[in-house]
């Protein structure tokens, strides 16, 4: 009888050490991430023109998903597209992604970012969307030739077919039918591209969003992320947001073509002014802020590589070294020029297209040194207008208040004899660069050159005078 009452007891002994094992179990699980109370939701935004700036949020974005264990990635896109480089390579890396990924279109998904979109494995449009019109055009809006079209026929096709197809017999007929019909993803490119009853029209197809839900190409209609999720059957879920930090601000704004434009003529123009006076100054310390600022978020975006600033710094040291220590201007000055333009050109280029797509390699390359030579050729110019208005320009001068006594030593310049020296001919008894030494008619003058670079011993002639200091040219119908 007392064994008979004690089994209970023991049954909820053995009952309660079960139940506080499992508990305990159920809870380390939950600390180590394999048990999650909701579904983790990473959201980052596609809202801007598709360059670099956007691969490396899209880059983040995937890592930062990893970490936190995301069940799903979702895009916030509305984007007129932009370059197919870097769409290609937010396209390929949806493509690898393990979790699953989803874009909310939220007005626009045109070109660039009508590929990113067809690559997410669901798609959701708010009303009155659009998604399509990805025929590749340069920055004037006119087509390319029909390779550069071919390649991205290709990308959008291969993109479409990657999420399957359904083998379906009936009546004895094999039908295939694809998840996304690759044909309309080519007809977004090529209005040749005929496909009866939805682009036959001769014009290149852009989907509004209830063809696109009609097509299946969307999965639904949605006015705001949370009917996304609602839709996609998704609930008890926390939502992770991308964050774009100050630094990254910066980084972007920096790397835009128009600001390295403006970099790489800070750049020419300083180093130009270094070499126009005498000593390290101020023009010096400006070309290598700039040069710091055009290669670092070059280098942060993945565009500049080490080899393409050592090629940089390579030509400022061949540059120097035939400027202060070899007479004249040869092979390493011209060496320099060219391996300083090789570098500032190539950091704006990145290297992985010239795996993927050597034409349009080619053609980035061609672009880049466009920027470069025009925004070079504008520092000098508006350097040697600076030069020659600096003499002009009363607020550049520096005054003198102290008077001079000749009593204390001091004599005054004879201008009338300096008038007098204008259209002489002498030799540069130093090198000039500018400033030196001339000799005329057996004596020694401060001189100016107006070319930047005299070498010594090199026939001179007097070409004008100014504030006490005259300017000479080099005489080309005089033997030394």
């Amino acid at each position: 009888m007392k064994n008979i009452l004690l089994l209970p007891a023991i049954w909820i002994f053995f009952s309660g050490t079960v139940l506080y094992g499992v508990n305990q179990q159920v809870d380390s699980l939950q600390q180590a991430g394999s048990i999650k109370a909701k579904t983790i939701i990473y959201v980052f935004p596609i809202q801007k023109e598709i360059a670099k700036p956007v691969w490396r949020i899209t880059k983040k974005s995937l890592e930062e998903a990893g970490k936190i264990h995301a069940d799903y990635i979702l895009i916030h896109m509305n984007t007129y597209g932009g370059l197919l480089n870097d769409a290609d390579s937010i396209r390929t890396a949806l493509l690898k992604c393990p979790v699953p990924t989803m874009v909310y279109i939220d007005n626009n998904a045109a070109s660039a970012g009508a590929l990113i979109s067809i690559a997410c494995d669901s798609i959701y449009m708010h009303s009155g969307s659009t998604i399509g019109a990805a025929t590749v055009v340069n920055q004037t809006g006119k087509q390319v030739p029909d390779k550069y079209q071919s390649y991205m026929r290709g990308m959008m096709r291969a993109t479409a077919e990657s999420h399957g197809k359904d083998t379906i017999i009936r009546n004895g007929d094999t039908l295939i039918r694809w998840r996304r019909d690759p044909r309309i993803a080519e007809a977004m490119v090529d209005p040749r591209v005929i496909v009866p009853g939805i682009s036959d029209s001769g014009k290149v197809l852009t989907l509004t969003t209830d063809e696109a839900i009609r097509l299946g190409y969307a999965e639904g209609q949605a006015d705001n992320i949370e009917e996304v999720l609602k839709k996609a059957g998704i609930k008890n879920y926390e939502i992770h947001e991308f964050v774009l930090t100050p630094v990254e601000k910066i980084i972007g704004f920096l790397a835009s073509p128009a600001i390295s434009g403006l970099l790489i003529m800070i750049i020419v123009g300083g180093i130009y002014f270094e070499l126009r006076t005498p000593g390290v100054g101020f023009p010096l310390a400006a070309a290598l802020l700039a040069a710091i600022l055009y290669f670092a978020p070059l280098y942060l975006e993945g565009l500049a590589q080490h080899w393409e600033i050592v090629l940089f710094i390579a030509g400022l040291i061949l540059i120097a070294v035939e400027i202060f220590a070899i007479p004249g201007f040869g092979i390493a000055g011209i060496s320099g020029i060219i391996l300083v333009i090789t570098g500032l050109t190539l950091s704006l280029v990145d290297n992985i297209v010239f795996k993927v797509n050597t034409a349009l390699a080619f053609k980035m390359l061609v672009k880049s040194l466009f920027i470069v030579l025009v925004s070079s050729l504008v520092a000098i110019i508006i350097s040697l207008f600076l030069t020659k208005k600096a003499t002009e320009w009363s607020w550049l001068r520096l005054s003198l208040n102290t008077t001079l006594d000749n009593k204390e030593g001091f004599v005054s310049v004879e201008q009338k004899k300096q008038e007098k020296l204008t259209g002489k001919k002498g030799l540069a008894s130093t090198i000039l660069r500018p400033a030196g030494k001339v000799e005329i008619d057996g004596e020694i003058y401060d001189a100016v050159s107006e070319i930047g670079f005299i070498d010594k011993g090199t026939p001179v002639r007097v070409t004008r005078h100014l504030a006490g200091q005259i300017y000479v040219l080099p005489d080309e119908n005089t033997t030394k």
